[in-house]
């Protein structure tokens, strides 16, 4: 990778430490704190945010007939969601012990806790654990695929690829016949 490479992608990852610094900085504008997996707000803090509640009735009949009407066919992903969630945690479960590489740790790609705010009603947090878990299956999954690429075919695309995962960027170069094998070599180690 050249110097040029190096350099942009040591600038997004002191960007990324100082997104987590600034989401720090939020947990105490908010007045929450974390203790494990669940979120803890001042008392007040909690009482002002289930003041703020609309109930399910109200906030049904002021929703929009097309949010309605298009609720079952969101819901129904829920089936392909969750069995894409079985099947590749259960493909990494095999092929990645078969190939020495280290699991995916699904717990930090699929998190659900927004459904813990007071200010939500039910159908609100029923809408948040929906997304949270589908939006983190679909990273817990490109992760996993991240892996298997990095494993078996790191090579970058001659043409640009919009969106690609955070390991990409240390895929050998496309047409780099003179590198690649050596390059394939230190990629699959760092799997392990």
């Amino acid at each position: 990778m050249n110097s040029n490479i190096n350099e942009l992608v040591d600038k997004i990852a002191a960007l990324e430490k100082k997104l987590l610094d600034e989401l720090d900085t939020q947990q105490e504008k908010f007045q929450y704190h974390l203790e494990g997996t669940r979120v803890k707000f001042e008392q007040e803090i909690l009482e002002a945010h289930r003041k703020l509640k609309i109930a399910v009735l109200p906030w049904l009949f002021s929703s929009k007939v097309r949010s309605i009407i298009s609720a079952p066919f969101i819901y129904a992903m829920i089936v392909p969601i969750l069995f894409f969630d079985i099947t590749i945690t259960l493909y990494q479960h095999i092929c990645f012990r078969l190939y020495g590489i280290r699991r995916v740790d699904r717990s930090k790609y699929i998190v659900v806790d927004r459904h813990q705010l007071a200010y939500l009603n039910g159908v609100e947090k029923l809408n948040c654990l929906y997304c949270g878990y589908g939006n983190g299956v679909v990273a817990y999954t490109r992760e996993v695929i991240a892996h298997t690429e990095q494993y078996w075919c790191p090579i970058k695309h001659a043409r640009r690829v919009v969106g690609s995962h955070r390991h990409y960027n240390k895929f050998a170069d496309y047409g780099d016949a003179e590198h690649y094998h050596t390059q394939l070599i230190k990629l699959r180690d760092e799997l392990k």
